[in-house]
């Protein structure tokens, strides 16, 4: 008895967990569009949220850019919301409204007071079911997106990071390109084009709705039937690549200049696709590595060696099989190959024992708590709720189940996954300099 009470104080995150799962109600419209409910009452507000099941992984190569351009252009407005009237609506109504894009999804939310339900459902399916699509909104938000690339990109210290990462990383994977895409072939595209992707992808069968709050799960129903059940289900194939990016033998290196002060060394191993054990490892190995002040590049790379002003380590989040990712950021003097050398030390260690057990209480610890706090708020429960239907085929209760998972990966799975996959031969390697350095 005293063992397990002993076990149960060190896990209160995950008992807090277990003892209060969010309850959720799911099911599909005749058109295809999932629904997913939770309903809680401790404060008057209310998420709303539709993913879309497209992101830059799903463009034409000679046309990428496409679904992050659609999360700018599906605030335009529609047949009857005005011309820069959608943030107008909800912000006049005391909520709050945003998107993003990933390589796999596009997402977008509204949480309002919980008595302004029906607006965000209206809101939104008048951006599904016919959205402001005209020469005059393609031509606005064209010079808006190019704006935003050309700040991330060419104004930005590291900013092109990703975009060089990726297009060094993968060769035939469509996430050879990033969500940004390319201005270039936003500015050739057509009118006709924007249409047929909308047409294509903004439909209810490659759709989710997830709705978090205040609310009477009857009567969210009842609305949700009423502007969304007569939207027609989607005449166009949704493409979904198959495409396999090959296994990796020979390591990339590259340098890339940039208007930085200091070096960086980037480096990004392949890795594996989210939700499977591996994944959990990796994940749990970049924590590790640079989660925290007494993580191993924070303490030994950068406190210790001060061969870096940062050093991090993170795996991005992928459908398919992706990255993941270390970057530092080289201290006043010190030399990129130096850099390098240090963080290979410290991937090297990854490969050749086991993690400590003091390290790996505290990363359960971490893990523990990383997972409460995710769905502390209703946007970040309507946006898991969504994420895990859409990303895991279906498995939306890993809401409340996915903390096991983590909990299952040992020590040597997580040594088993640093042999796998940090390896040299694996990984792209990038030193990022000054463009003075150059001259």
């Amino acid at each position: 008895m005293k063992k397990i009470l002993l076990t149960l104080a060190c896990c209160p995150s995950f008992l807090w967990a277990q003892m209060n799962p969010i309850a959720f109600q799911e099911y599909d419209l005749d058109n295809g569009l999932h629904v997913i409910l939770h309903e809680d009452h401790s404060t008057p507000i209310v998420a709303v949220s539709v993913s879309y099941h497209v992101g830059s992984k799903n463009e034409d190569p000679s046309r990428t850019g496409f679904a992050h351009f659609f999360e700018h252009l599906l605030f335009e407005g529609s047949e009857n919301i005005g011309r820069g009237e959608y943030m107008k609506l909800i912000q006049d109504n005391g909520g709050v409204l945003n998107a993003n894009t990933s390589f796999d999804r596009t997402f977008y939310y509204e949480i309002l007071p919980s008595n302004q339900l029906e607006l965000g459902l209206w809101m939104e399916a008048e951006r599904m079911l016919h959205a402001k699509i005209d020469q005059i909104g393609v031509d606005t938000q064209r010079e808006v997106v190019k704006e935003e690339l050309r700040e991330r990109n060419e104004n930005t210290p590291y900013g092109s990071i990703m975009n060089e990462v990726f297009e060094h990383a993968f060769v035939e994977h469509p996430y050879r390109w990033t969500p940004g895409g390319s201005p270039e072939y936003i500015n050739q595209a057509s009118l006709e084009e924007f249409m047929d992707f909308y047409k294509t992808f903004y439909v209810p069968n490659n759709a989710c709705i997830s709705i978090a709050g205040d609310i009477d799960p009857a009567q969210a129903k009842i609305w949700i039937e009423k502007y969304f059940g007569s939207i027609e289900k989607g005449v166009h194939r949704i493409p979904r690549p198959t495409v396999v990016e090959p296994e990796k033998f020979v390591e990339v290196r590259d340098t890339v200049y940039d208007n930085i002060q200091l070096p960086a060394v980037v480096q990004a191993y392949h890795g594996p696709a989210q939700g499977t054990k591996e994944a959990y490892a990796v994940e749990m190995m970049s924590m590790v590595l640079s989660q925290g002040s007494s993580s191993r590049l924070q303490k030994n790379v950068v406190d210790k060696q001060q061969k870096a002003v940062f050093a991090g380590a993170f795996p991005m989040p992928t459908e398919d099989p992706g990255l993941l990712l270390m970057f530092g950021i080289a201290n006043m003097g010190v030399e990129v190959l130096d850099l390098e050398e240090s963080m290979n030390i410290e991937v090297k260690k990854m490969t050749e024992e086991l993690i400590s057990i003091e390290e790996f209480e505290k990363l359960q610890n971490q893990i523990e708590n990383d997972f409460v706090s995710g769905n502390a708020s209703m946007a970040g429960i309507a946006e898991s709720l969504s994420d895990y239907y859409l990303y895991y085929k279906g498995e939306t209760n890993l809401v409340n189940t996915e903390l096991e998972r983590y909990l299952k990966v040992s020590r040597e799975d997580i040594l088993a996954a640093a042999k796998k996959y940090l390896r040299v031969e694996n990984r792209v390697t990038l030193h990022y300099l000054p463009k003075t350095d150059k001259e």
